[in-house]
């Protein structure tokens, strides 16, 4: 990864990170929106451990766990989360709305097919005709109703979600849904 990668990479962080804590510091939650974007939160979160849990980047090709039906779990969880955290944090105007809408535009029309051109790039590179069959196979974000035939065998791994730094994604999150449970309450 370049510096200049780098550099984005924390630009966009902190952007997510500062436009999360403005929807917070606005929000009127209601118990009822507040539980059913906590449910949403939870899925996701759940989702991204279990895929954190098989991931190991660019070693060898995954398609074991979550990966055995849908190329991105850790896209689809934050998918989840962002759609949960949106709902929860309702806002008189419905900005909530609106700034879903706006997370779901960048998600889909630019996070995703930059993340497919980039990965998918390197994955068929570093992986050739097995990538390019899972690829063929396995839907990109939303999960197939069969598991994929040729799927790895390898088991969840707690040292390796821990390794891929999801339980610092999950402290986050039970910050930010504390945040909104107390608003809410």
């Amino acid at each position: 990864m370049s510096e200049r990668s780098k550099i984005l990479g924390w630009i966009r962080l902190a952007l997510v990170y500062a436009f999360v804590a403005a929807l917070v510091l606005v929000s009127r939650p209601t118990p009822a929106l507040f539980a059913i974007g906590a449910a949403l939160v939870i899925i996701g979160e759940a989702v991204r451990i279990w895929a954190a849990g098989h991931l190991v980047k660019s070693v060898r090709l995954i398609t074991s766990g979550p990966y055995a039906y849908t190329q991105n779990p850790l896209y689809l969880g934050r998918l989840l989360i962002l759609t949960g955290l949106a709902i929860a944090a309702r806002q008189e105007a419905y900005l909530n709305l609106v700034a879903l809408a706006i997370g779901y535009a960048i998600f889909f029309f630019y996070y995703i097919p930059r993340k497919l051109r980039v990965e998918g790039a390197r994955l068929a590179r570093l992986h050739g005709a097995a990538f390019e069959a899972y690829h063929h196979d396995v839907p990109i974000l939303f999960p197939a109703a069969r598991r994929y035939p040729a799927a790895g065998t390898e088991r969840w791994s707690f040292r390796q979600m821990v390794r891929n730094q999801e339980p610092l994604v999950a402290a986050g999150l039970l910050l930010v849904s504390g945040l909104l449970a107390w608003r809410a309450a």
